[in-house]
């Protein structure tokens, strides 16, 4: 339900895609999703090969910082800069702030 009342709200276009974060138990990804062509621009998680042997676990704040430097290097990397952040519902703390503040430090801007 709250996925859903916030995906009503936010939504990513060309210009100022949308930086979406999942969470789970034992991992965390992220998207960068234009909206309007329903694409996905890039991703990281903490299944990516350039992660998978660095991280001593999957499930906490180091590694979703880890993953937010990756996704802000892919995103440089094919030209986008600004982003629309979507947190879906989970509370901006611990790995999502994490993930959030390591992305903002690796060059995008939300």
């Amino acid at each position: 339900m709250r996925r859903q009342r916030v995906r009503k709200k936010i939504s990513g276009t060309g210009e100022r895609p949308r930086l979406n974060v999942f969470r789970s138990l034992n991992n965390i990804y992220a998207q960068i999703i234009d909206d309007e062509k329903g694409v996905t621009l890039a991703s990281a998680s903490t299944l990516a090969p350039e992660l998978k042997g660095k991280l001593d676990s999957c499930s906490n704040t180091a590694a979703a910082a880890a993953v937010g430097e990756l996704i802000a290097k892919k995103a440089i990397d094919a030209g986008i800069k600004n982003v629309v952040f979507d947190r879906a519902g989970y509370i901006y703390h611990g790995r999502i702030k994490a993930l959030a503040e390591a992305a903002r430090s690796g060059g995008l801007e939300f």
